[in-house]
């Protein structure tokens, strides 16, 4: 037997939360979590860093480390 928004069973009692809510899949697009786009501005990312502390041991003849000692 169903009532507006509950449930009672075949023993009389009343289940109020056997309802469950609609389950829907959100759209978010392809540029969240571990997908590939996130891979390659990953990547990226991480080149332009390892490059950058290149430059920077270059220009300055320390290393980060040494970098921030100085300071």
């Amino acid at each position: 037997m169903r009532t507006n928004t509950s449930i009672v069973d075949d023993q009389g009692l009343m289940n109020n939360f056997a309802l469950e809510p609609k389950v829907y899949v959100d759209e978010q697009g392809d540029r969240t979590g571990f997908t590939p786009y996130a891979e390659l501005v990953n990547g990226r990312l991480a080149m332009i860093g390892f490059v950058s502390l290149i430059v920077l041991e270059v220009v300055t003849g320390h290393g980060i480390f040494g970098l921030l000692a100085n300071l």
